[in-house]
């Protein structure tokens, strides 16, 4: 299991935390340093039930700077999986990725059933 943050966000320590008191085992990925690839993205988007609009990082400054509210109205599906992978600050945070599931964003009864599901597997 993969766990994408950025450390400095507040959701992804949150989020962190409620995995290591669960004792979930993770790879740890920082989403601006080791940014998840096209391919990574188009995997993971349809194991996350969202669209690739839902994966863009709405409140962060590099969404609104550069005013992709406007741009994804226009852009193309590959195009928008480009601009998520060549810069991960674009991308909402945190991401916890298995083989059968993606969840986008901390939810905590989200993130307790695959705790329950990693804990039952052990």
């Amino acid at each position: 299991m993969q766990f994408i943050e950025y450390p400095k966000c507040s959701t992804c320590i949150k989020a962190r935390k409620y995995l290591e008191a669960k004792n979930v085992t993770f790879i740890d990925r920082h989403i601006h340093v080791d940014t998840p690839t096209a391919d990574e993205l188009k995997r993971w988007i349809p194991l996350s039930g969202l669209t690739v609009e839902q994966f863009f990082n709405t409140s962060g400054k590099v969404y609104r700077d550069n005013n992709y509210k406007e741009k994804l109205k226009i852009m193309s599906y590959d195009e928008k999986i480009k601009a998520l992978s060549e810069n991960g600050m674009l991308i909402k945070r945190p991401l916890l990725v298995s083989d059968t599931k993606v969840l986008v964003g901390f939810k905590e009864s989200a993130y307790e059933e695959i705790a329950r599901e990693m804990n039952h597997e052990s």
